[in-house]
């Protein structure tokens, strides 16, 4: 791997998969749709090691420019909308970014020099199974806006590997956290906020959800191992989807004792809902043998050592 385009390196995720690959000597370029985007790739000063480009997913023209005058080998697509209220309020405009922006930048791989290609799907892409957790040849059966285009992002991207033969792999994380996180209506990044101003975290449900949760560095050392895997035509990694996951179930109430425990706090949160907010899930996580069996990965940083790690992030970064 020389040369890597990552796409959504603005996100939370994409900032910590940038600095990792420019810490093992990878060239990284970098696209960037709003001009004050405001996230921890900029926070941390790592944009300025990177060529950015400004544009979007859905020009097509310019993603094919981009993968072949960059000469790049490696891409990362992690960026969509990942907001489940927001693709409620506007499905249409997620459909957009998610689906069309995907295919966009599968065709402009397709007849590149690209030899590795990971898609960051997600595990709602599974929908409502009644037999947890997750594995990976579970149907793809989702109900809800955002949920039906992960599923759609999945699919479309192993289609280039069984049609065109193009390298790609597809990533079915659990719910990843960590330091960056700017978007205050997910969990963590609430409950961080108000541990720090001293208020009550409000809650959109009764606690009783349960998740599966990943640390921003396990995630990123899964897409890693997993784009390591694709170089072998043999590594059972083309045209797969790939889960990664704590492989265990917390349920909301409990990662929010988790957080306040470890900040040392005494504010108490405020449940502010009952069940399941509407279009999610109520039960989730997601089986990891498989690419422990082909990879060697497992996850190193438990919950609450990673809820300690991105207090620490905000606290170093508040304001």
């Amino acid at each position: 791997m020389k040369r890597a385009f990552v796409t959504g390196a603005y996100g939370m995720l994409g900032a910590w998969m940038v600095k990792g690959l420019l810490d093992d000597g990878v060239d990284v370029v970098v696209l960037k749709r709003d001009r004050r985007a405001r996230a921890a790739l900029t926070i941390e000063g790592t944009e300025s090691r990177c060529h950015v480009v400004h544009g979007d997913l859905l020009d097509a023209p310019l993603l094919e420019r981009v993968v072949n005058e960059e000469e790049v080998d490696t891409v990362f697509h992690l960026a969509a909308q990942t907001i489940v209220g927001a693709a409620n309020r506007s499905p249409a405009s997620t459909f957009d970014a998610n689906m069309r922006g995907t295919w966009n930048l599968m065709e402009a791989c397709r007849d590149s020099s690209v030899k590795r290609v990971v898609v960051a799907a997600s595990d709602k892409a599974y929908g409502p199974h009644k037999d947890l957790p997750y594995q990976e040849d579970y149907a793809l059966q989702p109900k809800f806006p955002y949920d039906v285009s992960k599923a759609a992002t999945d699919l479309i991207s192993r289609s280039y590997w069984h049609t065109f033969g193009l390298p790609v792999a597809t990533t079915r994380f659990a719910n990843i956290y960590g330091g960056g996180d700017l978007n205050p209506s997910r969990l963590i990044p609430e409950l961080v906020d108000a541990v720090l101003d001293g208020r009550p975290p409000i809650i959109r449900s009764d606690g009783s959800p349960e998740r599966d949760f990943l640390y921003v560095t396990d995630a990123v050392s899964a897409y890693l191992a997993i784009a390591k895997l694709l170089d072998d035509p043999k590594g059972g990694a083309r045209g797969e989807g790939f889960n990664a996951g704590s492989g265990r179930p917390y349920s909301v109430r409990e990662v929010v004792e988790t957080l306040v425990r470890v900040a040392g706090s005494d504010v108490r949160p405020e449940f502010q809902g009952a069940g399941v907010p509407d279009g999610e899930i109520d039960r989730q996580w997601v089986d990891t043998a498989k690419i422990k069996r082909l990879a060697g990965w497992e996850p190193q940083v438990d919950l609450e050592e990673g809820l300690r790690r991105t207090l620490e992030w905000y606290r170093e970064h508040r304001g």
